[in-house]
């Protein structure tokens, strides 16, 4: 199953942005290389039930996965 991710990127000029709805393969390749970080506010209407929650909440699940996708790559 796919999640409709969303997230808000900061910009200095025109305030917040959000970003989105993206799938959860773009989602997650935009963690692994560093465009999401820890303090980026994430959404998600089938994970997140539609409520702003920062990355690092949910972080544990996220290493475990990639854990998994590094352990299958070596």
């Amino acid at each position: 199953m796919s999640a409709d991710w969303f997230f808000i990127k900061k910009s200095y000029l025109c305030g917040n942005k959000i970003i989105g709805p993206i799938s959860e393969s773009d989602f997650l390749d935009r963690i692994e290389s560093g465009e999401i970080k820890q303090n980026t506010k994430i959404s998600s209407a089938t994970k997140t039930h539609g409520q702003w929650i920062s990355l690092s909440e949910i972080n544990n699940s996220l290493e475990r996965f990639f854990r998994k996708k590094h352990k299958k790559n070596d």
